[in-house]
C-alpha cells in the first residue's frame, strides 16, 4: 500500500493509494522544529511557518490564501518541536493546483522585510493569547523547566524578545540549513498514482541543493522540579511529571497502555476517581510526549484552590496504588482494544493517512504501519506494563508545579514525602 521514491537530491516521496476516495492529502514535512533553534533563533520555527504564507513571486498573500478555498481545499501547516508540516486537501482533480500552490511557497516566499515586522505583531499577539491559558501554558513552563536549557524546552511560539530579534537574514540562514532535501519528506495520501507524483514533484523537489543533514543536540537530562508560580486565576492549575521514552524505547508500548489506563479518556482512574467520583475537577488527564530521543510524562488536572491538596493526594495514590498492585488482565485487553480502535479509526481520514506516512518516514526513517504498531501493541504483557511504571514513577524522579493562587506552598512542598512512595 505504501511507496517510496527518494529523489536523486535526497527528497523522499511517500505514497498510499486509496482507490475508493475522491480527496488527496499532499503535506511538505520539513525536520525542524524549536529544538533545532540555537541561540538567537528561538521560536524561528514557526515564525517561518507563518511566513511562507505572505506572498510567494507569484502569488500574493491573499492569493495563496483563496488558491484552494476556491475549490474547496484546505492550506494549512503546524510546527511542533520536532517538525514543521505544510499540507493542503483537495478533491483529486486538483492535485496539479494543491502542488503548485506548496511549491511556489516552498521555492519561491518573499520573506519580505516589511510583512516580516507585521508578521511579529501577530505572532507575538499569539504569544500573550497562550499567557492567557494557563491549562495550556503551564505545559509549556514545565517542559521549560525540567529540560533546563536543552532547546527541547524551548517553547515553540519563541518570546516576545525573541521574536523582535528575528530579521530576514535570520530567516534565510535557517532557510538554508534546514529545509534541505535530506530533511524533506514529500507525504501524498488518496485517490493517486505513486508514479505520476514522482513525476510531478521530479522537476522542482529532485534539483534543488541547501544545506545538509539535520544534527539534533545530544539527548537532554531531565530535572526534578518544584516550582509553585503564582497567576491570578480562578483555577488552581496543576501537572505532575516524570521524564519519559523516546520513540524507539523497547517500553514504549507498554507506557502508551499504561497512560491510556491512569488518564487517556473517560474510562481512566484518574477521571472516575477525581471528576466522576469525587467532582474535584472538570478537566484531569495524562499525557505522554514522545520525541526521537526521549519523552515527558504529564499528569494534569484543573481545580478550586481549595482542593489543591486533595487532588494531588488523590493522583499519588491512584499512582502508589498501581505501582505496587500493577494493573488487571481484563484492564490491559480492554485498553490494547481501545488504543487499536482508536488507531484504525483514524486511518478513515486521508489527511490522517498522510500525517503517518510523513511523521513516521520523517523520524523512524521509514513507515511504520497500523499492522506493526497492532502486532507489537498486542504483545505488551502486565509485567511490561508494571516495568515501565516502575522505570517511570520513581519518587525521585517527580517533578511537581502548580500555576495559579498563591499561599498553599508549603503545603504542597511535604506531599512526595508523605505518600509513602517506597513503602
Amino acid at each position: 500500500m505504501y511507496q517510496k521514491t527518494v529523489l536523486p537530491n535526497g527528497v523522499r516521496i511517500i505514497t498510499e493509494e486509496i482507490e475508493h476516495v475522491r480527496s488527496i492529502a499532499f503535506g511538505l514535512w520539513v525536520g525542524a522544529g524549536s529544538r533545532d533553534e540555537r541561540e538567537g533563533f528561538e521560536g524561528i520555527s514557526h515564525f517561518m511557518e507563518h511566513m511562507f504564507f505572505k506572498g510567494t513571486e507569484h502569488r500574493s498573500a491573499r492569493d495563496l490564501a483563496e488558491s484552494l478555498e476556491a475549490v474547496g481545499g484546505q492550506l494549512n501547516a503546524f510546527t511542533t518541536k520536532e517538525y514543521t508540516c505544510y499540507y493542503a486537501k483537495v478533491l483529486d482533480e486538483d492535485l496539479d493546483l494543491a502542488i503548485d500552490v506548496l511549491s511556489d511557497m516552498f521555492f519561491y516566499s518573499l520573506f519580505d522585510e516589511k510583512e516580516i515586522e507585521k508578521e511579529k505583531n501577530v505572532v507575538i499577539e499569539e504569544i500573550k493569547m497562550y499567557e492567557d491559558s494557563p491549562d495550556e501554558l503551564i505545559h509549556d513552563i514545565f517542559s521549560e523547566c525540567v529540560w533546563n536549557d536543552h532547546p527541547l524546552g524551548k517553547p515553540i511560539l519563541g518570546t516576545e524578545e525573541s521574536i523582535r530579534s528575528l530579521n530576514r537574514d535570520k530567516i534565510m540562514t535557517f532557510l538554508s540549513e534546514h529545509y534541505a532535501p535530506d530533511n524533506l519528506v514529500v507525504a501524498v495520501a488518496g485517490k493517486i498514482k505513486h508514479e505520476d507524483i514522482v513525476e510531478k514533484l521530479s522537476k522542482q523537489f529532485g534539483v534543488f541543493k541547501r544545506g545538509g543533514r539535520r544534527v539534533l543536540e545530544g539527548t537532554p537530562t531531565g530535572q526534578t522540579v518544584e516550582r509553585y508560580q503564582h497567576k491570578e486565576t480562578e483555577q488552581m492549575h496543576i501537572l505532575l511529571g516524570v521524564p519519559g521514552l523516546g520513540q524507539d524505547d523497547e517500553d514504549i508500548y507498554a507506557m502508551h497502555i499504561f497512560n491510556n489506563i491512569i488518564g487517556g479518556g473517560l474510562s481512566s482512574r484518574l477521571f472516575q476517581q477525581i471528576r466522576e467520583q469525587r467532582g474535584l475537577a472538570y478537566s484531569v488527564y495524562s499525557y505522554h510526549s514522545t520525541y526521537v530521543d526521549t519523552g515527558l510524562f504529564g499528569i494534569y488536572a484543573g481545580t478550586s484552590p481549595k482542593n489543591t491538596k486533595e487532588v494531588i493526594e488523590c493522583i499519588l495514590q491512584e499512582l502508589k496504588e498501581i505501582k505496587q498492585k500493577g494493573i488487571s488482565a481484563s484492564e490491559l485487553e480492554r485498553t490494547k482494544a481501545q488504543i487499536k480502535g482508536g488507531l484504525y479509526l483514524g486511518l478513515e481520514s486521508v489527511s490522517s493517512r498522510m500525517s503517518r506516512l510523513g511523521k513516521t518516514e520523517l523520524t523512524y526513517n521509514r513507515v511504520l504501519t497500523p499492522e506493526e504498531v497492532v502486532e507489537k501493541l498486542e504483545k505488551v504483557t502486565l509485567d511490561d506494563v508494571l516495568r515501565v511504571i516502575g522505570r517511570l514513577w520513581q519518587k525521585d524522579k517527580i517533578s511537581i508545579m502548580t500555576l495559579g493562587p498563591s499561599g498553599h506552598e508549603e503545603v504542597l512542598a511535604d506531599l512526595l514525602k508523605q505518600t509513602g512512595w517506597d513503602e
